[in-house]
């Protein structure tokens, strides 16, 4: 294998090896290796100091009560089944990493987290395939602070005009990183795109979701563009989400459809779904876990502000997508996700909770056919729908007491991602918007 790795490199014209993880912040971070060294680092990787699963977004030092300090090493494997040539970085190639201390699986590490899920699915018979969808804008920096790139509408054929250049360059990176692009066209706000890649399985969505922030931001500054996932950047302009799409198969077969009625869930896809909506405040501070995420997720907005499903309904949590196809539905999608979440945390997190709801047998409420925003309070206890947690703290507070949660991400990680999130709610809780966006623009 060492042999063909270096000749692949060779082959590709590889200098640098970038190898990235992403830490408890939310944060994608890399260290980079050149060809002419890196026969020493391909078995055991690269050191880092373990407090780096303790760093907030808005600090060097590790978070209060993490667990973490200066003490301790740990070393960031390549997994390089994921070796990607950069096409927008000739010389330098990407590959994920995996955290390993002496040896095996770090319990801190995100992406074995989302490993270890996948088992546990694979135990109850079930294989998850996912994707992310995102939402982001283009952004040109002036004088005056950030503005959007273009001032059109949602799928405006001008600001395809505008930005064909940097989307086509964008969709034939992605293609060529193994990535297969569905569906582009501008969102809702100015400067708004969304770009759709085809779905795969878990641990690989998570992966494309880190390769697709790094490809959209870096074209975009080569287009002398700032590109950035950040939920809310403009008050009075949408946000930004990344709905999470999934369906569950066993032996080749969609397990979400109802092969006997058409147009409705399966039973086990009920019950997944309802160990999500029932997990869904605790998991908030997982798939929505920045201070800014809470500014976009308000009704009326499409953004899945009420805990809830529908079958195409946009205001709730989850909605259940139909398509034109026999054994329709196939698919669901998480709304209450955005960008600044760590990908890995995010849908591992979303498996165990399906997969609670699953072992428990959830019961699944009636499907929501209107905005239930605009619901009185006593209809909504009727249909037990209710408000999502409205900023970070209440999610945090959620998750703290949520034992299945707690026991699947495991004492450590657990330990450390809550202090992260707590150190940065104390520390962001009061800015402005304009700080906020200030701070974290260029962080997501």
């Amino acid at each position: 294998m060492e042999k063909e790795l270096l000749q692949t490199l060779d082959a590709t014209g590889t200098r640098f090896v970038r190898i990235l993880w992403c830490d408890n912040a939310n944060i994608i971070r890399g260290k980079a290796v050149h060809r002419g060294a890196i026969a020493e680092y391909l078995q055991h990787g690269v050191g880092i100091s373990a407090a780096q699963q303790a760093i907030p977004v808005m600090a060097d030092a590790p978070a209060p009560g993490s667990g973490l300090g200066p003490v301790g090493e740990v070393r960031l494997v390549p997994d390089w089944n994921t070796l990607t040539p950069l096409p927008y970085a000739p010389g330098h190639a990407r590959v994920m990493g995996d955290m390993l201390k002496e040896g095996t699986p770090w319990n801190l590490c995100p992406r074995n987290f989302l490993k270890r899920m996948v088992a546990e699915a694979k135990h109850e018979g079930l294989e998850v395939i996912a994707a992310f969808e995102n939402e982001f804008y283009f952004l040109k920096q002036t004088a005056n602070g950030i503005v959007p790139a273009d001032e059109t509408v949602f799928a405006s054929t001008l600001a395809m005009d505008l930005h064909q250049h940097v989307i086509d360059e964008i969709a034939e990176a992605l293609v060529e990183q193994g990535m297969l692009v569905e569906q582009y066209y501008p969102e809702s706000g100015p400067g708004q795109q969304e770009i759709s890649i085809l779905y795969t399985h878990a641990l690989a969505a998570a992966d494309q979701q880190i390769a697709f922030r790094e490809t959209v931001r870096a074209i975009a500054l080569q287009h002398h563009l700032t590109a950035s996932f950040l939920p809310k950047i403009f008050a009075d302009k949408a946000g930004s989400g990344c709905h999470l799409h999934l369906s569950l198969w066993q032996d080749g077969q969609n397990l979400i459809p109802n092969l006997d009625v058409e147009g409705e869930l399966s039973e086990i896809a009920r019950r997944f779904i309802a160990g999500i909506l029932h997990h869904l405040p605790a998991l908030m501070a997982l798939t929505t876990p920045s201070t800014n995420s809470y500014r976009r997720i308000r009704p009326h907005h499409w953004s899945g502000a009420f805990r809830c499903w529908g079958t195409d309904n946009r205001e709730a949590a989850v909605r259940v997508v139909s398509n034109p196809e026999e054994c329709s539905p196939t698919q669901f999608e998480l709304k209450t996700v955005d960008a600044s979440a760590n990908p890995y945390l995010a849908l591992g997190a979303v498996i165990a909770a399906g997969l609670d709801g699953i072992r428990h047998c959830f019961e699944l409420g009636e499907s929501v056919t209107i905005d239930p925003g605009y619901m009185t309070e006593a209809e909504q206890n009727i249909c037990n729908i209710d408000r999502l947690p409205i900023n970070l703290e209440q999610s945090i507070a959620q998750l703290s007491s949520d034992q299945v949660l707690l026991e699947a991400l495991g004492t450590e990680l657990a330990q450390a991602y809550l202090a992260v999130r707590k150190a940065e709610w104390e520390a962001m809780k009061d800015l402005a918007l304009e700080e906020e966006v200030k701070l974290l623009l260029e962080r997501y």
